[in-house]
């Protein structure tokens, strides 16, 4: 079966090695392919976007597949990505920090092994740490990853109609500071 990103990737073996570590602006292209695949109908990122979100110093993690080269023929494929813009606490003000995720995507091939989790607790961390509460959005028809925030302690605070390219509606939801201890 074939994808926007050519041939279909291959099945991510139970035994594989993911890694998580910083996104870098070479795995803008990688990214641009997986956005394309999983958010195609949805006005999905480009490369350019992923680099401009770097180079404005956003927080990015990557998930790669050890030894496995990506559809690109680059070694340790991509399977997954997230990133987070985080604001800090205006000065003087009793208001917390703010954090506001913005995209988390693992590949079809690698769903389904907790890879969005580590991920999104990656994020989380960062977030916790400058004591800042959290936010984002999501399709509400999104049900497996309204289960993943929902039991990372994000709660639904507004819904946004007809958010995506697509027409498809989103949730706001929020997660509150959470102690870093």
């Amino acid at each position: 079966m074939s994808g926007p990103g050519g041939p279909r990737a291959a099945a991510l073996p139970a035994d594989a090695r993911i890694v998580v570590d910083t996104l870098t602006t070479a795995d803008a292209p990688a990214c641009a392919r997986l956005e394309a695949e999983l958010f195609g109908d949805d006005d999905p990122w480009t490369a350019s976007a992923f680099r401009a979100e770097l180079h404005a110093g956003y927080p990015y993690l990557a998930a790669r597949w050890v030894g496995h080269l990506g559809p690109e023929g680059t070694p340790d494929e991509l399977v997954g990505y997230a990133g987070i813009a985080v604001l800090p606490a205006p000065a003087f003000s009793r208001e917390p920090a703010e954090a506001e995720i913005h995209t988390i995507g693992v590949a079809r091939h690698a769903q389904g092994r907790g890879l969005g989790r580590r991920l999104l607790g990656g994020l989380l961390r960062r977030a916790d740490a400058l004591g800042a509460v959290t936010f984002l959005e999501v399709r509400t028809d999104n049900t497996a990853a309204l289960a993943l925030y929902r039991s990372e302690g994000f709660e639904v605070v507004g819904t946004r109609r007809r958010y995506y390219a697509s027409g498809a509606d989103a949730y706001t939801m929020r997660r509150d500071v959470h102690d870093p201890r």
